[in-house]
Parts: C-alpha cells; sequence; structure tokens
C-alpha cells in the first residue's frame, strides 16, 4: 500500500508541525508521509523547521496575491508539483475558499484549540479562544480535529479530546495544555485515520481535485 501524501499547512511556529514530523518519526503517522509544508508567511519558524527535518516547502502569501483566487491557484500549482492527497491545516491562518475545500472533500483536516461548537468560527483563532473560554467560565475545554469545508470551524468532526481550566489559568497556559495534551495528540491520531482511509482506498490526487 502506497502512503498518502501529505501536505502540512502552517502560518507561525509550527508546533503542531511539529508534533506531526515527531508522530511521523515515532509510527504513529505510519499511512502517510509528509511531502510538503507551504507557509503563507516568509517569516514563519515552521520553514526552519521543515528544512531540518528535510522537508520540501513553499511559500505562499495572501498578502502578495491579488485576490484569493490567485493566492489559491498559486497553492493549487504547487499541490500539483507534490500529488498532495492530504491537506493538514497546522495553524494556518487564511481561510480557504468553497471553491477550493470542495476540490478536496474530506481530505483537509485542521486543529482547533476548543471543543467545537465552543469558541469556534470566524474570528476565533490563537489566543482569542482561550480568552474566550475564560471569560465565559467554562471548567472544561479542549481541542478538536475536523474536516475543513467552505464554512470556518463547520466541518465535520473526527476527534476530540477535553482539558481542564484551572482557577489561575491565563490564556498563555491555557493555551499551552491545551496543545500539549490535547491538539498534539488528536492531530496526529486523526492525520493517520485519514491518510489510512486514503490510502486504502488508492485515491490519487487527480481522482480527489476532479
Amino acid at each position: 500500500m502506497l502512503k498518502t501524501r501529505i501536505a502540512v499547512f502552517v502560518s507561525g511556529g509550527g508546533t503542531n508541525l511539529q508534533a506531526l514530523i515527531d508522530a511521523q518519526k515515532s509510527g504513529i503517522i505510519k499511512s502517510g508521509s509528509i511531502e510538503l509544508v507551504v507557509s503563507s508567511s516568509p517569516d514563519a519558524y515552521a520553514i526552519t523547521r521543515a528544512k531540518e527535518n528535510g522537508i520540501p516547502y513553499a511559500v505562499v502569501s495572501r498578502k502578495k496575491s491579488v485576490s484569493q483566487e490567485e493566492f489559491e491557484s498559486n497553492i493549487l500549482s504547487v499541490l500539483k508539483e507534490y500529488n498532495i492527497q492530504l491537506i493538514v491545516l497546522a495553524g494556518f491562518m487564511s481561510i480557504l475558499s468553497e471553491d477550493f475545500t470542495s476540490r478536496y472533500k474530506d481530505r483537509i483536516i485542521n486543529v482547533h484549540p476548543s471543543l467545537i461548537p465552543s469558541f469556534c468560527g470566524k474570528g476565533f483563532y490563537g489566543l482569542r479562544v482561550h480568552e474566550a473560554a475564560l471569560a465565559y467560565g467554562v471548567k472544561v475545554t479542549g481541542a478538536t480535529v475536523h474536516f475543513v469545508n467552505e464554512v470556518p470551524d463547520g466541518g465535520k468532526i473526527i476527534k476530540q479530546k477535553a482539558v481542564d481550566v484551572m482557577p489561575d489559568d491565563t490564556p498563555q497556559t491555557l493555551q499551552k495544555r491545551v496543545m500539549e495534551n490535547a491538539e498534539w495528540i488528536i492531530l496526529p491520531e486523526a492525520t493517520e485515520e485519514t491518510a489510512n482511509k486514503i490510502a486504502n482506498a488508492g485515491d490519487s490526487y487527480e481522482r480527489i481535485r476532479n
């Protein structure tokens, strides 16, 4: 069985990318192979992580693109070049259009730092999610891995993991606990699960996008 070819989309430090790389090395991810890192920022530390692990990378900037269409067209070109079958959004800060997501139906997954449907959707990202959770006073939060469609955080849930909120938590301490105790666990697991399904189905790049 051929391994599913994976692209990881990033915008910043790449801690979730590192979790995926480590999971591949340890054998948690065995049905897929990270073949490409796509960054929306040329300054993302995630690029350094890709270089250190011998993974090809491409920078496709939304800010430098004339339109969303051009931005996504440039991404699609590099995905085609590497015959990518599965996309993992790991701290990718750009919204993808319905035209893009429909080409990869059930082939794009994302990790979100809350238990969807709480604290999700447009405007909820990064520390904002944890600030909202603390402001609301929840005692339990967590992370969710879901398929991506045209609705921000609106796709079918694949995995969730709960994390306790402590009385003295700040957005920063809560973010760290959610990453370490939820995101870094369920994102590799969901990636392996989805890669395995694609590999067993024999879905090629051309079959997916058409």
